[in-house]
């Protein structure tokens, strides 16, 4: 219960993150550029609730916002996001498993109880995976700037699918023990999408 709670509470926050959030890797080749402001005027809400000007990190004092923590920052940035983008390719691989063992599942075989612990297990592992990649990329230090691009790119198709598979992941999750039909749908929707996500920075 108080997983399902967690999770749907996450959901909400991440998907208004998500549904603003802009270039997660392309920032990585513009961050050497330096701007007269310490902080980009479009961030998003956990880059804000964190590392804006009144953000946690400031009142903290841990990172207070000169020039040289912001260079700090950046860099902490960077390292994020390849966690995030390498995370990304094992969560990948896990949901390729569960479909492969959901699949069988749904033939009923023989050695059902077997595969359904495995399919359990994997699920929960995935799960963590996934969750822990999107957090590299919510809770990472915004970029030096942050600006808005016309028409679509690569860029929107990635935030954009993001929105998509976060939804799908968190149904996904809900619906494990409460509805098999959704939890399948809603599972296909979440790979699918993911897979396109990281598809469209390769192509």
């Amino acid at each position: 219960m108080y997983q399902k709670v967690f999770l749907l509470t996450f959901f909400l926050i991440s998907y208004i993150s998500f549904g603003q959030e802009v270039d997660l890797f392309n920032s990585l080749r513009i961050e050497s550029q330096r701007d007269e402001s310490l902080l980009p005027d479009r961030m998003i809400f956990t880059q804000r609730l964190l590392w804006g000007q009144k953000g946690l990190m400031r009142k903290t004092k841990w990172y207070p916002l000169t020039k040289e923590q912001r260079e700090k920052e950046l860099k902490l940035r960077r390292k994020m996001l390849k966690i995030h983008q390498a995370i990304g390719f094992a969560t990948l691989a896990g949901m390729t498993a569960q479909g492969v063992l959901g699949t069988k599942l749904y033939q009923r075989p023989n050695n059902y109880y077997e595969i359904y612990k495995t399919h359990k297990t994997i699920g929960s592992i995935t799960s963590i995976s996934y969750f822990t990649g999107a957090g590299m990329s919510l809770l990472a230090p915004p970029p030096l700037t942050n600006k808005k691009q016309k028409g679509l790119n690569s860029i929107k198709a990635h935030k954009y699918l993001a929105s998509l598979h976060f939804s799908a992941m968190a149904a996904t999750n809900l619906l494990a023990e409460s509805n098999t039909k959704l939890h399948r749908a809603a599972a296909l929707t979440a790979f699918g999408t993911y897979a396109t996500a990281i598809l469209v920075f390769k192509f």
